[in-house]
């Protein structure tokens, strides 16, 4: 089957990061990492595993990242190579391991891509008995390469090709009514809403979301649909991303602008002050209750802290990895709580216990949460370099979510 792998031998990881220095196309080229070919489907890994056939499958940022070589080389000790890139899925069940009686072939599914204790076979580590695998302990043992999820794994596979294979508690059927687009949204809205449910923001506090792009679109409606009445402020880079915020349920959208002149809006919409240093960017003396960072940026990690209020929380969602230009006075200065969050876990909602992709289907079922409409962009998997310049280059082409439909001719 055709797949886009993702192989960074020292040589080719070497000439794209020179390359890409001049031209973003070397992170598609010949030379680079990544690479469009043939390769044979995975084998299910034992009787308790399914195969999945890809329906879509979503370009993430941490998918960009990972192919602009910018993610820290610390997660390489946690991966395989080479892997068949992508997480984010919606599919059919192709082949049901003996050992699977919950599931059936034909059934439509999405597949929750963590690679914790069950799906390794290996006694539960403490974290894991805790339901919050999130944060497992062994995501390198077991009878599967390295790989913190599906996607970034040389055994599954990935979204990124016709097929992979899940263990059978990663899949989720989709219910009737949730389309394909909103069941390939779960997962990125279900890393938006981990964070939130377990101290929610009060109605009376100030939400900052740095970042327009999907995950900070889910941010906003992440606030939304756990029922917070918090203001939330949205920090965007482009207007038809201020569009969707609104719609999503942002109360007031701040254009990203040379500078920081942009703080000047901010500092309306917290009641704060801003005073200037001898030489640099201003201070805020004030500032938002909580802030969700969504781009992983030296400039937006910097904006977040600054504009956090004293005593206030970050929460880090844009997969930061060695950012540069960050001042981290405001950490101590204003007694900041900084947390950072990748995916999701076992959630309390309600009375009861659930997995954060359950919930985030069970509000798409019941049409309190529509994301399909960030689905924007589709492609074919041989028109992949297409696909990447237009989820990179989102100022000319209005991206949200781009896919892929491996199927599709």
């Amino acid at each position: 089957m055709k797949a886009i792998l993702f192989n960074p031998t020292i040589p080719r990881f070497l000439v794209t990061k020179v390359l890409s220095a001049v031209s973003r196309a070397a992170v598609w080229g010949p030379t680079s990492p990544l690479q469009y070919r043939d390769i044979a489907e995975p084998p299910l890994p034992g009787e308790d595993w399914v195969r999945v056939g890809v329906r879509l499958g979503g370009i993430c940022g941490s998918d960009l990242h990972t192919i602009h070589l910018d993610t820290s080389p610390a997660m390489s000790a946690l991966t395989s190579f080479p892997f068949v890139l992508g997480h984010e899925n919606a599919g059919t069940v192709l082949e049901v391991g003996r050992g699977v009686p919950a599931l059936r072939p034909g059934q439509r599914v999405t597949v929750e891509p963590a690679l914790p204790c069950v799906a390794r076979g290996v006694p539960l580590c403490r974290n894991c008995a805790a339901g919050r695998y999130n944060v497992c302990l062994r995501t390198t043992e077991g009878h599967l390469s390295p790989g913190l999820m599906v996607g970034a794994c040389r055994d599954t596979g990935g979204s990124w090709s016709a097929a992979f294979v899940a263990h059978h508690s990663q899949v989720l059927p989709v219910p009737d009514g949730v389309t394909d687009e909103c069941a390939l949204m779960a997962e990125p809205m279900a890393c938006a809403v981990h964070p939130l449910l377990a101290s929610p923001p009060p109605d009376q506090s100030t939400v900052l979301v740095i970042g327009g792009g999907v995950i900070g679109q889910c941010a906003i409606a992440a606030v939304r649909v756990i029922g917070s009445g918090a203001r939330v402020i949205a920090l965007v880079k482009y207007p038809f991303q201020g569009d969707a915020a609104r719609r999503l349920g942002a109360d007031t959208v701040v254009l990203l602008r040379r500078g920081d002149r942009y703080f000047d809006e901010v500092a309306d919409a917290v009641g704060g002050t801003l005073r200037r240093p001898m030489i640099g960017r201003r201070v805020l003396i004030g500032g938002a209750d909580l802030t969700i960072e969504c781009v992983g940026s030296g400039r937006s990690l910097d904006d977040a802290l600054r504009l956090t209020a004293p005593g206030g929380r970050v929460i880090l969602l844009g997969l930061a990895a060695v950012p540069s230009g960050v001042d981290w006075t405001p950490i101590w200065w204003k007694e900041l709580r900084v947390t950072g969050s990748y995916i999701y876990a076992v959630e309390q909602w309600q009375g009861r216990a659930a997995r954060t992709m359950e919930l985030v289907l069970e509000w798409m079922a019941q049409g309190t949460l529509r994301l399909g409409d960030l689905v924007t962009h589709r492609f074919p998997l041989h028109a992949y370099r297409d696909a990447l310049q237009t989820a990179m280059g989102k100022a000319r082409s209005k991206a949200f979510k781009v896919v892929f439909e491996p199927n599709r001719k």
